[in-house]
């Protein structure tokens, strides 16, 4: 059985993490089907939306900790075998030019932390709950989690949950804007087909292209900045999408991005 479902519905991928009778905890060949898979959605230009999600009640119980305590001395080959592919699929995710919306079905602990993080739009079930978890194993973040943490939620949270493992229930979560919402569990499935027909139905050019203004803002110096905006909406200007949606509000009429 595969760790990982690669689902496609015309303009929308899915990926599903499919190790359900472990909690989908991230063993190597996870992560490398989960690289794979990353490389896959972001390279296929007919995708215009990425959706990652958990198989089962729980959304990711982190890394596999069973593999690791059976390892002994060979753990940190066994960490770094594991955190390898991991960070080549959150790079992949968070560089593509297409939104990702993150559909957190359940727990999310550890590196499953890390997972639902990545998300331009995170949804999660009233059951879901977030817990670093590292230091109860006396381990470090990984998967970019103390990078993207503090600036989801702030560096006081984000002190709060990494060094004392405070956990978060969903409520929670979506107040601190670790996520953009959370629903009742039998309706978790409708949110997320709604905001995938909203993302599908954007203009999927000028989305990625703002994807990689909020990552790269965090880091840059107002002016550089400013300067790499004024570029990026001269390019976008010259592309069908805007023609489109010019035409589409001289005309008093809905765009539609998805003819161009």
């Amino acid at each position: 059985m595969s760790p990982i479902l690669l689902e496609r519905d015309g303009p929308v991928a899915q990926i599903r993490l499919h190790r359900p009778e472990a909690g989908n905890a991230i063993n190597l060949a996870l992560a490398e089907a989960l690289a794979e898979a990353a490389v896959e959605v972001a390279a296929d230009a007919t995708i215009r939306c990425v959706v990652l999600t958990g198989t089962g009640r729980i959304f990711c119980a982190g890394g596999d900790v069973a593999a690791m305590a059976t390892a002994g001395a060979e753990a940190p080959r066994l960490l770094r075998g594991l955190i390898d592919p991991l960070n080549r699929a959150i790079l992949t995710l968070m560089t593509m030019p297409k939104p990702l919306l993150g559909v957190v079905n359940g727990a999310a602990a550890g590196a499953g932390l890390s997972l639902a993080l990545i998300g331009d739009v995170v949804i999660a079930a009233h059951s879901a709950h977030f817990t670093a978890a590292y230091t109860g194993v006396g381990l470090t973040p990984d998967g970019g989690m103390s990078w993207f943490l503090p600036r989801l939620i702030g560096l006081r949270r984000a002190q709060a949950m990494i060094l004392t493992n405070q956990r978060l229930d969903a409520e929670a979560a979506e107040r601190s804007g670790l996520v953009t919402a959370t629903v009742d569990d039998a309706a978790l499935a409708e949110e997320a087909a709604a905001c995938v027909a909203r993302l599908v139905a954007a203009p999927a050019g000028a989305l990625g292209a703002a994807r990689g203004l909020l990552l790269d803002g965090g880091a840059a110096l107002l002016r550089d900045h400013l300067e790499s905006e004024a570029a990026t909406i001269e390019r976008s200007g010259a592309q069908a999408e805007a023609q489109e949606g010019f035409a589409a509000f001289a005309a008093r009429r809905k765009p539609n991005f998805q003819g161009v």
